[in-house]
């Protein structure tokens, strides 16, 4: 039910697959998808959100994790490295405002999720959603500005990807005995 660690494997997978069609010669009919590039740019909010909450909301409380660096990795350098990765790799397909508004589903979905869990199991996964320890004023207050946040977040990152020059398509590997449109 954490949202650290769901975003964490949202951008660990996305590396994953990123890494693994590196190598692989890229043409106009087998470039990224604009799927692939829209669940990046998720990954690139999900994650800055998360680091933007450790720095706010969670620098000096005790999450529950056995080894300490785990902490740093997983608040600190994992959304670096995911901000990282889509600067220099930028999408290849222009994202729109309105697919930008779609990476708000996922954490909307999740903090219903958790308050109505939390509700049921008496159990939150962050303090700050704890609506019995905090009350549900301070709650709404406190998922209106994450909210806000998540807007903001987004809105940047599809406005900065329609300035940002698309990452060139590279053609089939000279070697391959190939030529890039007959290249499958």
């Amino acid at each position: 039910s954490y949202f650290t660690i769901l975003s964490n494997l949202i951008g660990a997978t996305l590396l994953l697959v990123g890494a693994a069609r590196w190598r692989a010669p890229r043409s106009p009919r087998s470039a990224r998808s604009a799927r692939m590039d829209l669940l990046r740019g998720g990954a690139v909010v999900y994650l800055s959100v998360t680091f933007i909450v450790f720095a706010l909301l969670l620098s000096n409380t005790d999450v529950d994790l056995a080894i300490p660096w785990v902490n740093s990795v997983l608040h600190e350098i994992i959304p670096v490295v995911i901000l990282m990765d889509w600067l220099m790799d930028p999408p290849t397909v222009r994202l729109t405002r309105r697919q930008g508004l779609l990476w708000l589903s996922f954490p909307a979905a999740w903090i219903v999720y958790v308050l109505i869990r939390g509700a049921i199991v008496g159990k939150y996964p962050y303090p700050f959603l704890d609506v019995g320890a905090e009350g549900v004023g301070a709650v709404a207050v406190t998922c209106a500005a994450v909210t806000v946040v998540f807007v903001a977040l987004a809105s940047g990152l599809s406005a900065l990807d329609r300035r940002m020059p698309s990452a060139p398509v590279r053609e089939a590997a000279p070697d391959s005995g190939r030529s890039p449109a007959t290249a499958e």
